[in-house]
């Protein structure tokens, strides 16, 4: 007699994360086009707001670490009280935040609930 594991052919886990990453790197990769416009303020409240929303899935997945690059990100590109640095400075912040964002849409595993 064979002991068969049983496995589910649902997932144990969702990457809730991954969308809201994505776009926020797209995000950061336009904003590099507009730093010092009207819309670079509008791709402001953007990233903020993604960056919160993939640090409320990371809490969800138990994954704290990624708050410590996700909510520099929120306060850097908050833009209710505006940081302002040179265009070089920005390139290089925006560049770090969009791979910040990419593995942390990529790593981030929600568990999904058993009970139904």
């Amino acid at each position: 007699m064979s002991q068969q594991k049983s496995t589910s052919r649902y997932p144990t886990f969702t990457r809730t994360a991954l969308a809201p990453g994505l776009l926020a790197a797209i995000c950061l990769l336009a904003a590099v086009a507009v730093i010092g416009s009207g819309w670079f303020t509008i791709l402001q409240f953007a990233i903020t707001i993604l960056a919160l929303i993939v640090c409320v899935f990371a809490w969800q997945a138990q994954q704290w670490w990624w708050l410590i690059g996700l909510v520099p990100v929120a306060v850097v590109w908050n833009p209710v009280w505006p940081l302002s640095f040179d265009p070089p400075v920005w390139y290089a912040l925006h560049l770090a935040a969009a791979i910040i964002f990419v593995a942390a849409g990529l790593f981030i595993k929600v568990p999904v609930s058993t009970k139904k």
